[in-house]
């Protein structure tokens, strides 16, 4: 290890390494650390962290200045601080870069970052936790994960245990083939997580797909929901759906037979993502891109999107049907640009469910990342009072 400055910041973090605070379930790990001059690898195995010759292609890639890595090593919320302000990129895998700056942070304690599988009766479930107080849960959209939400984890974890999951399917978490990958699928996952983090009931923030899971679980299970922000949730279709038929013919496992040639893919996933341009959402990209290259991902996406489509909005078990009878109060955060869920959609929510509370915010499909502190702002005033 050469002893330029970015090299010496790098081994008091190598030093300082904290297994407890981040579960890599992976034999070994290889991390690129890059300033702009020679790279320097981090070899994570059996629990320990030690620095390494770069070789091969490394399974992160995390990339600052100097400078910034000597702020890294030296301020106790150096890592995530650089990163939130665009001086520290991550990419290829978010979760084993933003586990690495946990485990290495300056300061550990009640409340620090800490990433972990936590081992439930659905399954193994991958969380970010941070912060103490009432528990509040957070569930990603569709071909997300749980980096999603980090942001809101760094507004909320002052005042509340804060949870960000990757559902069953995504992410670092199982993927069942045979998994339904519906709504109450879903549910069972957050409800198995709670009991196995041995909580009784927690606040629900979700993002389309998980928006429709946290109504899911405040209308089947209100004794375990406290107050809900549904962030761009995905709703019933209300228009007529003419692939349906077809869609149910269709097997969803066939996926992991699909080859998934990966600049074809970004290149759609890019036409979809609000701000492509920017370093979250690249880092957003890679983390789709790290699920739906393998078959067990592809088939979780196939399976979970063929979902949305097909449910049905009236009927006893419809979404529409059922809305007026949520229990839990309700903040529905709605972007005009949103091109996923548009906001006309407001209009049937208030119809089915006057008692809601709506907030409409100049963004797209992913508030939380698109207008942070506007939405982080009024999920933190709901929380708190039940109004915005």
């Amino acid at each position: 290890m050469s002893k330029d400055p970015a090299g010496t910041a790098l081994e008091r973090l190598v030093e300082r390494y904290d297994p407890s605070v981040f579960d890599v379930d992976r034999a070994e790990v290889r991390i690129r650390v890059e300033d702009g001059g020679e790279p320097h690898d981090v070899l994570l195995k059996d629990g320990t962290a030690r620095l390494a010759d770069p070789h091969g292609s490394p399974d992160a890639v995390l990339s600052a200045d100097a400078s910034t890595w000597e702020e890294i090593a030296e301020n106790v919320r150096g890592g995530m601080e650089a990163f939130r302000r665009g001086r520290l990129r991550i990419r290829r895998d978010l979760h084993l870069g933003v586990g690495f700056l946990a485990a290495t942070a300056l300061s550990q304690g009640p409340g620090s970052l800490c990433l972990r599988h936590v081992e439930t009766e659905a399954g193994k479930i991958s969380t970010i936790e941070a912060g103490t107080g009432d528990p509040v849960v957070l569930i990603h959209g569709l071909g997300a994960t749980k980096a999603s939400f980090l942001p809101t984890i760094d507004a909320l974890a002052p005042s509340y245990r804060t949870i960000a999951v990757d559902l069953p399917g995504f992410g670092d978490s199982e993927k069942p083939l045979w998994g339904a990958y519906d709504a109450p699928f879903f549910t069972r996952s957050i409800l198995a997580l709670l009991d196995a983090l041995e909580l009784d009931s927690a606040h629900l923030v979700g993002n389309s797909m998980g928006g429709r899971v946290a109504l899911e679980l405040g209308l089947e299970h209100p004794g375990r929901t406290r107050r809900l922000v549904l962030l761009a949730p995905s709703l019933a279709w209300l228009k007529p759906r003419p692939w349906a038929p077809y869609l149910r013919l269709i097997p969803t496992q066939l996926g992991i037979f699909q080859p998934a040639p990966r600049p074809l893919i970004e290149m759609i996933v890019k036409q979809f993502v609000p701000g492509s341009d920017t370093e979250w959402t690249a880092a957003g990209i890679d983390e789709f891109m790290r699920s739906y290259v393998t078959p067990l991902g592809r088939a979780a996406f196939y399976a979970a999107a063929r979902n949305i489509y097909l449910e049905e909005p009236r009927g006893p078990r419809g979404l529409w049907t059922r809305l007026a009878a949520l229990g839990p109060e309700a903040l529905f955060v709605w972007g005009r640009k949103d091109r996923v869920v548009p906001l006309a959609f407001a209009r049937h929510v208030r119809e089915e469910l006057p008692s809601a509370e709506h907030l409409k915010l100049d963004c797209g499909h992913v508030p939380q990342l698109e207008r942070p502190r506007q939405t982080h702002d009024a999920i933190a005033r709901f929380l708190a009072t039940g109004t915005t």
